[in-house]
């Protein structure tokens, strides 16, 4: 059994580096086992195909990533402090996972209609509470009244989009890995200041 798990991580493992550094249209099946050290019998006993493989690892990323968003996003935190934190938390999960922003968006290349079925991708847009605490502030007057779908798509996007177009932004201001991360770092602050002030009240 313990063999097993370790030919399966071993596999895991290859792929997820080759699919950071080739791609995954660019990388074969082969590719993979050859990294692994198995043969393409035992590759395909363990994943059947290059798309399962792919799934699960994007599957297994974004599950074991999610948790501290949904329960940021499900606590009774005041809204201030729970925008807050997740910016903060979904920054450091990309940073720690740079894959995640082109696993995702290799999918959408591929098949928009994979996205609707994996349902785990919900897991990084928020929650019907979160949904509701943002349309009770709103009619509270606390905040302006502020469409939920809206907002959660101007957070998504400002937090991603700087890891999408990493080597843009590297290369336009000259920085190097460290200057990147710091950057990264300071936009937890820039972003939800942004965010907080587009919810105040006219």
């Amino acid at each position: 059994m313990a063999k097993s798990k370790n030919t399966e991580q071993k596999i895991f493992d290859a792929a997820t580096e080759l699919f950071m550094e080739k791609g995954v249209d660019r990388t074969s099946v082969r590719d993979i086992a050859s990294k692994a050290g198995i043969n393409l019998a035992l590759m395909n006993y363990y994943f059947r195909s290059k798309e399962n493989l792919f799934d699960t690892i994007f599957t297994n990323l974004v599950t074991e990533n999610t948790r501290e968003l949904l329960k940021i996003l499900n606590s009774d935190m005041g809204l201030e402090e729970k925008i807050r934190s997740y910016v903060n938390a979904y920054i450091d999960m990309l940073t720690a996972n740079p894959l995640l922003v082109p696993f995702f968006m290799a999918i959408i290349h591929r098949s928009q209609e994979k996205i609707t079925q994996m349902k785990v991708i919900s897991n990084l847009y928020g929650t019907e509470k979160f949904s509701q605490q943002i349309v009770d502030e709103g009619k509270k007057g606390t905040i302006r009244r502020t469409d939920p779908s809206h907002f959660f798509v101007d957070m998504i996007s400002m937090i991603t989009f700087p890891f999408a177009i990493r080597p843009l932004i590297m290369d336009r201001n000259e920085m190097s890995e460290e200057e990147f991360n710091e950057f990264i770092q300071e936009r937890k602050e820039h972003v939800t200041e942004v965010l907080l002030k587009c919810m105040m009240p006219c």
